[in-house]
């Protein structure tokens, strides 16, 4: 799976939240629909603010909150496209092609291990038999 600054999921959370916002307050609505505003450069905003916080956990609304604050400022300063790792505390719901995804990875994985085993036992077989073998003056 790609790497992104967001993740696919923390980005559809924002956006879920944001459309059933705009959907719910009218006075919100116009703001959301602006077309100088989109969710990446709204993930970014909330990314970098979270990294000038210097904090690593933070509540939903937390978070929620400076969606909208993303959205309701006109001139607002975006900060640095950062490379991070998000995580949701959500039951993530995946669609089929990423559990297929998933599925593939989960595969390669064990195989790798499995290989990996199978390859590792001859030798440690053999370290273990040769020091068995070895005469020693001690």
């Amino acid at each position: 799976m790609a790497q992104h600054t967001a993740t696919d999921y923390f980005k559809r959370t924002i956006q879920h939240y944001l459309e059933c916002r705009a959907q719910e307050d009218e006075l919100f609505r116009p703001r959301y629909e602006n077309p100088k505003k989109n969710i990446d450069q709204c993930c970014d905003y909330i990314l970098d603010s979270v990294y000038k916080s210097g904090r690593n956990g933070f509540a939903d609304d937390e978070i929620y909150a400076l969606a909208l604050h993303y959205y309701d400022e006109d001139d607002i300063k975006v900060g640095k496209h950062r490379e991070c790792r998000v995580i949701v505390n959500h039951t993530i719901e995946l669609t089929e092609e990423e559990k297929a995804e998933a599925r593939r990875e989960a595969m390669r994985r064990a195989t790798q291990e499995a290989y990996a085993q199978l390859t590792k036992h001859p030798q440690a077989k053999k370290a273990a038999s040769d020091k068995s073998n070895t005469p020693t003056l001690f």
